[in-house]
């Protein structure tokens, strides 16, 4: 019998798939830790590198600020840079 894969038992099972350590692919959501611009405490951001190059407000989960988050990805689609500042400069 064939040893199944998670993808295998995911489709049989009707199952959502799960993301599996090691397999990272471009586009797919990637983390990034970072600190706060205004409390310096370290957050822990989903990044979509599907989305390409973009710039968002994100209140950070310790002192709710604004912080202006720019992700820069490139060509291949993979993480080039990431800046979070201050959202009321």
């Amino acid at each position: 019998m064939k040893k199944m894969t998670p993808a295998d038992i995911d489709r049989r099972y009707g199952l959502e798939p799960v993301f599996e350590p090691g397999a990272r692919d471009a586009g797919l959501e990637d983390f990034i830790e970072l600190a706060c611009p205004y409390c310096a405490e370290s957050l822990v951001l989903p990044l979509d590198l599907s989305a390409g190059d973009q710039s968002y407000t994100e209140d950070c989960h310790v002192c709710c600020q604004p912080m202006a988050v720019s992700v820069t990805v490139d060509e291949a689609g993979r993480l080039k840079a990431v800046t979070a500042r201050r959202g009321d400069d």
